[in-house]
């Protein structure tokens, strides 16, 4: 009893404590800001080129003409010595010129660290990992192509050492739960009868580990499972096993249903009596990857494997789709800072033949997979954009009034460098070609081949004469597209930036 009562009187007694830690992180926050002002302007023939449109975490359109005014504040408060406590913040709004929406709430959050473990609640623009998200094609799971979802989120962002005092393994990862944003939008973009959807729920999750210790071993590894779950809501003319459903489906967002999402349970009726599958439009990517840290360079091989259901979540029909990557860092070579190739192949898709196991034929052939296309929800996107990777031609290419992805079987090839020839001249090259033979149940007619690029500058001097440029970047890009997948684009962009520190 007296334990009971002492356990009491310390929870009573760490409250204010923590509270007390709270405000001190609140008030180092406010003394560590910076202001962000920037302007962008989007000129083409045909749509903007996909380079100048993808891996932007959204904020882009395929208007041939299009622009914004952009204004952020964040907080980029840091732990004092010996506290355990920080809090950052962020507000990121941006006043759009032909885009999806008249305003664009694209940053919205707050950070809340206690040593490794940090809770953001908003919308909040999350990086890709393992990968260079400079040159990177993109992640097929978590990617920056769409705008960021508003979510309670739950992680670890850097690496917790988990052996002691040789940091030979390290883990780290998250958990959200959130609300896609583009209800109202896919309602007025579809077109009579299409499928979409509102106050969808969305849930995430991953977990990493690194094994070595590149101080000590050259050869370090990481590897680890990203997932997406969509879920809840209310869907319109989703196809079910009889066919397109008019009347609207209403579905539940309650405890166990998220307990579902986070487990992967449930069951969606609409596959008919027998043959339910997991609730809500599950997917995700097993990422691999293996690191050589050199003198004055690091090299690193990876791999992103998608999959939609559990045959390929467990390698059933092997590895022959994927994304396989290399990298190179160098750290003492000016005009190329770094090199990034990709190949990515999802033509496989286990195969062209599926059949349900029945009395009469008990075989499973679990093929025929649609990857981010779901019989019930509009597919892996948010407002248009693919979430994942672009190269995955995202709906509002096709301008057919669906959200549908209708290219989603296809080889690519992807190449990606950058350098720093000097402090204020930066530039990077991104060059992708992609052969598509469009879905295994509507494969286009010939095989669609596109050839996309894109060269950049940035310009961030601080000096030019006697006026002070220290804040500002200007960067000018061109980019096109050549060919009968995404159409024949050729764009310019100008964006121009000041940052002010506090």
């Amino acid at each position: 009893m007296k334990t009971i009562k002492h356990s009491l009187l310390a929870a009573f007694a760490f409250l204010p404590l923590s509270a007390l830690h709270a405000q001190n992180a609140w008030e180092r926050s406010l003394g560590q800001i910076r202001c962000e002002a920037e302007t962008q302007f989007t000129a083409s023939d045909g749509q903007t080129p996909l380079w100048l449109a993808s891996n932007r975490y959204g904020l882009s359109s395929l208007e041939s003409s299009n622009g914004y005014l952009r204004a952020g504040l964040f907080s980029e408060g840091k732990a004092a010595k010996g506290t355990k406590w920080n809090m950052q913040y962020g507000i990121d709004l941006v006043l759009p010129y032909h885009f999806t929406s008249d305003v664009v709430v694209q940053q919205l959050y707050a950070d809340l660290d206690y040593r490794l473990l940090r809770l953001t609640v908003g919308a909040k623009e999350q990086p890709m990992a393992f990968r260079n998200n400079a040159l990177s094609s993109g992640s097929q799971t978590l990617g920056i192509n769409a705008r960021p979802v508003p979510e309670v989120r739950l992680g670890l962002p850097t690496y917790w050492n988990i052996t002691g005092r040789g940091h030979w393994a390290a883990i780290r990862g998250h958990i959200s739960y959130g609300v896609l944003t583009d209800g109202a939008f896919q309602k007025s973009y579809v077109a009579a009868g299409e499928n979409h959807a509102e106050k969808v729920r969305y849930h995430s999750k991953a977990g990493y580990l690194r094994l070595g210790n590149e101080d000590k071993f050259p050869v370090t590894f990481e590897g680890g499972l990203e997932m997406t779950t969509t879920f809840g809501g209310t869907v319109y003319n989703a196809l079910g096993w009889d066919g397109v459903q008019s009347a609207p489906i209403h579905l539940p967002s309650g405890f166990k249903d998220y307990v579902d999402a986070t487990l992967g349970l449930g069951g969606d009726t609409t596959d008919g009596d027998g043959y339910a599958n997991a609730s809500g439009n599950t997917l995700g990517s097993w990422l691999f990857r293996l690191n050589y840290k050199g003198k004055g360079w690091r090299l690193g091989l990876y791999y992103d494997h998608f999959f939609e259901d559990h045959s390929q979540m467990f390698f059933e029909y092997g590895w022959y789709d994927g994304l396989w990557g290399i990298d190179l860092q160098l750290d003492n070579c000016r005009w190329l800072t770094a090199l990034t190739y990709e190949y990515l192949n999802t033509t496989y898709q286990s195969g062209p033949v599926y059949h349900d196991q029945t009395p009469q034929i008990p075989d499973q052939i679990s093929g025929v997979d649609n990857y981010y296309n779901h019989n019930l929800y509009p597919g892996h996107q948010h407002w248009g954009q693919a979430m994942g990777n672009p190269l995955y031609p995202s709906p509002l290419y096709a301008q057919n009034g669906s959200l549908t992805f209708t290219g989603n079987r296809f080889k690519a090839h992807h190449f990606g460098i950058q350098g720093q020839p000097t402090p204020a001249v930066g530039y990077r090259l991104l060059y992708s070609h992609e052969r598509n033979l469009g879905t295994w149940a509507a494969p286009f007619d010939c095989a669609r081949k596109t050839d996309s690029f894109l060269a950049e500058v940035r310009l961030t001097p601080e000096r030019i004469g006697r006026m002070d440029c220290k804040g500002w970047q200007l960067g000018m890009a061109f980019a096109l597209d050549r060919g009968s997948l995404v159409g024949d684009n050729t764009g310019f962009q100008l964006t121009l930036s000041k940052t002010f520190a506090k």
